[in-house]
């Protein structure tokens, strides 16, 4: 069988990759195996797989559909393993279904944000150099404006959402299912490039088995789940912590996932409420945003478990959450360098405010200015573990390894019980006066305030300190934005945390910069 070497010969040099470790027997997988064929095995066929407005789907349909894409991809548009196949739309079954295809085909997935523009949507093109692509029909515009600026497409389906008309569901009808190829643990099954928060988008490439480790660490010991449950994220797939949430986790363990193509916090609501959901994961904001929807009290009579992460949790809407619902909303940070959740805590061995201690099989610390691990204090966050770093021909991995660990561009502060503590952004740090201020802190003291819908914190030029901390404030709907608001925040804080981190500074937006996986944009707002 020929084989599209492209990916394996741009990983990076051996000197360059993290340290590998797979302490948990559970992560020792054989040397064979193909991610979408161990995802699909363990869900009993008549069992609920997917669900959302458009229908209901089993283990046995998406398994059936998903090898019908797979036979369409080789058979008819000459896929061989290794090629790219580019996947847009919204989540639901046939996006899933597609994404399972390509690895059932031995292909290499790149699954895109749907709000992609075409400029974006080119440079994942020429990066990865994809020649296969699966797109949503109500999303083909901009895809299309992207293919006039590249010239890697040459086969292009589109399929019709959830409703089942399109062309890829049409020419799929009649075809048999493909058997899984025999891949290899350590083939390239994805390149998922990052959100761009810092600047160009990074591919990181993702093996067969790195699908399985955060099943086997994160999920297996912090977001666990059994058959009859239900999981909803707000997350699309292209995003590692959505497709870990709503894909592989409850794939793995013979669960089932709703979807929803618009999630807001009052349409999750009542996604949760339809469908029972069991399992919710999604980012702080939608969580302190859901606590004043009127229809919160009928998603509590199904949801059981809460997962926070994307962007850190601040303790007050931690707290808030837990006082209206009495769910302890389980925190972690993931990257999709990592793949996703690698620290975590749940149940009662949570500390409020803490993102919790390393997952099982995974081994984290910080380190000082020299690179040297400290057992407790503040430093550069480092872990290593069942999975790692492997940017796609990218110079910059010399950047996130060192000795060994992957570093997240995170400050974190560990105590002596191996707890780790956000501190900020390594490149969100402001100095005034001499002092060190984490933006997270002083945004977790303002929110604490009624009248603070969403909060961004920056350090701006100052003549006389340096650096100045100044806050941008979404005012909630009840607040009105004036000059006492702003004194009455001042204060607020001021009686949170140490006054000399209060924002100097407080200008009222309607909204915030993000990324199209609602990752707050602190550079545009530097940049203003």
């Amino acid at each position: 069988m020929s084989y599209d070497s492209f990916v394996r010969d741009r990983l990076p040099p051996a000197d360059e990759l993290p340290e590998f470790r797979f302490d948990l027997p559970a992560l020792n997988y054989p040397e064979h195996l193909n991610g979408a064929a161990e995802l699909l095995k363990r869900g009993k066929p008549g069992d609920l797989a997917v669900v959302n407005a458009h229908g209901r789907w089993t283990y046995a349909e998406l398994d059936l559909f998903s090898g019908r894409i797979a036979r369409l991809l080789v058979e008819e548009k000459g896929l061989v393993p290794g090629n790219r196949v580019l996947l847009r739309g919204p989540n639901g079954y046939t996006l899933f279904a597609a994404w399972l295809g390509v690895l059932k085909a031995g292909g290499v997935v790149v699954t895109t944000m749907p709000l992609l523009r075409p400029g974006e949507i080119a440079t994942v093109i020429d990066t990865a150099e994809i020649t296969h692509a699966l797109v949503d029909s109500r999303f083909i515009g901009d895809f299309r404006a992207a293919m006039s600026q590249t010239r890697h497409i040459k086969h292009l389906v589109k399929y019709d959402g959830d409703y089942g008309k399109g062309e890829l569901e049409t020419r799929c009808a009649t075809l048999s299912p493909l058997p899984p190829v025999d891949t290899r643990r350590d083939d390239p099954a994805m390149i998922a490039f990052t959100s761009g928060t810092t600047g160009v988008p990074k591919g990181c490439i993702q093996f067969h088995r790195d699908i399985l480790a955060p099943c086997d660490s994160f999920a297996r010991t912090h977001f666990r789940m059994e058959p009859g449950d239900v999981v909803l994220t707000s997350a699309p797939i292209a995003f590692t912590f959505g497709l870990g949430a709503t894909v592989m986790f409850p794939l793995y363990f013979g669960a089932a996932a709703a979807t929803i193509e618009q999630p807001s916090p009052p349409a999750m609501l009542e996604v949760i409420a339809a469908h029972g959901v069991t399992h919710l994961a999604t980012a702080p904001t939608a969580y302190k945003a859901m606590l004043s929807q009127p229809t919160l009290a009928d998603a509590l009579k199904s949801l059981k478990c809460c997962l926070s992460a994307g962007e850190h949790l601040p303790s007050a809407i931690w707290a808030a959450w837990k006082a209206h619902t009495g769910i302890a909303i389980v925190d972690g940070i993931g990257a999709t360098e990592m793949m996703h959740i690698f620290i975590s805590e749940s149940g009662d061995a949570i500390r409020p405010g803490s993102t919790g201690r390393a997952v099982p099989g995974y081994q984290a610390t910080v380190l000082d200015a020299e690179g040297n691990p400290l057992d407790e204090g503040e430093g550069r966050l480092a872990v290593k573990g069942p999975t790692g770093c492997r940017y796609l021909d990218d110079p910059r991995q010399r950047n996130y390894v060192e000795g060994g660990w992957n570093l997240t561009g995170d400050t974190y502060r560990k105590d002596r019980d191996g707890y780790f503590w956000y501190v900020a952004r390594s490149d969100d740090m402001i100095v005034s006066s001499g002092y060190n201020i984490g933006a997270p802190e002083v945004e977790n003291a303002l929110l604490g305030h009624p009248a603070v819908a969403e909060c961004a914190v920056i350090g701006v030029p100052c003549p006389e300190r340096g650096q100045k901390v100044k806050a941008f404030v979404v005012p909630a709907a009840s607040a009105t934005p004036n000059d006492a608001l702003i004194s009455e925040l001042k204060d607020f804080v001021k009686a949170t945390i140490a006054p000399y981190k209060y924002p100097r500074e407080i200008e009222f937006v309607e909204a915030l910069p993000k990324t199209a996986t609602g990752k707050l944009r602190r550079v545009e707002l530097r940049n203003q």
